[in-house]
């Protein structure tokens, strides 16, 4: 029997909506956080008939944040850089998911093979995989999931 994505598979996911406010997003990624006891970084979009139309992770939040000509600001020692962290935090918290979320995702079916999966990841630089069937999403598959998967048949007797 091969392993497929249904077998390592996350049936629990964390949604968010694209008209959310990124202040409401960081939120719910600290609240999922301390609910789940683990660092959460990434959750899925769904749009209103809960169809897959997006992901958002703390990588889009920094690049929102991130400034533009960041290699000179240490050259520059009077740019008062807390105060820049306050103006730009304030202005991204009423932004909302939909305006900075990846659009352009990789998502698969619940039998794609797990080494699949595993290339996948590689070649896209991806951490997660949402996994849809007939257009809906069913389950997520983590990079920590499929790499403590093959660590434990790697240590197996």
């Amino acid at each position: 029997m091969s392993l497929k994505a249904r077998d390592v598979m996350d049936h629990r996911c964390n949604t968010l909506r694209p008209q959310t406010t990124i202040a409401d997003a960081v939120r719910r990624f600290k609240q999922v956080s301390e609910e789940q006891n683990q660092r959460v970084y990434g959750m899925v979009v769904l749009d209103d008939d809960d169809r897959l139309a997006g992901i958002i992770s703390m990588y889009d939040i920094l690049l929102l944040l991130r400034p533009r000509n960041i290699h000179i600001w240490g050259a520059m020692p009077d740019i008062d850089t807390e105060e820049y962290i306050d103006e730009i935090c304030q202005r991204a918290k009423f932004m909302v998911v939909g305006d900075i979320m990846s659009t352009e995702i990789i998502a698969i079916p619940p039998d794609t093979h797990l080494l699949t999966i595993v290339d996948l990841m590689i070649k896209n630089h991806i951490r997660r995989i949402p996994v849809v069937e007939d257009g809906k999403l069913i389950g997520m598959v983590y990079i920590s999931r499929v790499l403590f998967h093959l660590m434990e048949r790697l240590i197996a007797e």
